[in-house]
Formats: C-alpha cells, sequence, structure tokens
C-alpha cells in the first residue's frame, strides 16, 4: 500500500511539472490535480491495453510508434473526464504524454518504487 501511494504522489508531481511546462495545460485545484493523475493511472491499468489490443495491426506497422498516440489518446481522456483538468487541444495532450512519462519515469527510478 506504501508502495502504491508513493507511486501516486510521484506521477502527481510529474502531472505537476508538466502543467508548469506546457503551456497549454491547466489544472484548477490540487484536488483536481491528485484526481486527474488518478484517472491517467486507473485509464493506463484498464483502457490503455484493450486499446492496444485492438490496434495491434498499426502498432506493429508503425513498430510500436503508436503507442505514443495511445498514450496522448491516454492523457487526453483523462483531461475530459477530470472537470478542473484542461487540455489544448490532442498535440499539446501528445506532447503532455510524452513528458509526463519521461518525468514519471525519472523520479520513480530516482525513488526506487519497486522495492518499498
Amino acid at each position: 500500500m506504501t508502495r502504491l501511494f508513493l507511486k501516486w504522489v510521484l506521477n502527481s508531481f510529474a502531472l505537476f511539472f508538466v502543467m508548469q511546462l506546457i503551456p497549454g495545460i491547466q489544472i484548477d485545484r490540487f484536488r483536481d490535480l491528485l484526481i486527474g493523475t488518478l484517472v491517467i493511472g486507473l485509464l493506463n491499468t484498464f483502457l490503455r491495453p484493450i486499446v492496444i489490443l485492438l490496434t495491434l495491426p498499426v502498432t506493429v506497422v508503425t513498430l510500436g510508434l503508436f503507442t505514443l498516440v495511445i498514450n496522448g489518446l491516454m492523457f487526453y481522456l483523462a483531461a475530459h473526464l477530470v472537470e478542473g483538468f484542461h487540455v489544448a487541444g490532442f498535440g499539446t495532450a501528445f506532447v503532455a504524454a510524452l513528458l509526463f512519462s519521461l518525468i514519471s519515469f525519472t523520479l520513480n527510478m530516482f525513488f526506487r518504487t519497486d522495492r518499498v
């Protein structure tokens, strides 16, 4: 349970940094930041594998690069599901998803959440 909470906090920091770096992303309140992080995590856990499976032929043809589009889609969908989380468009969501993944990966590696 501690590992899950630490991962959620680190991903919340990552989303906050993305919001600060990319001008097309706005989060109204701290609560919306936490809920947005939770929704992104749930979408990536439950919906993303189904979408990847359904788009497997396209993913194979593009040598896996289509998964970047799927990541952007999950980020964009999370912004539509959380009321205080705004993304300017799909292009912004695509770049934000890339940056969110990089920052989240770096923070999780630095704090070694797999061993807690």
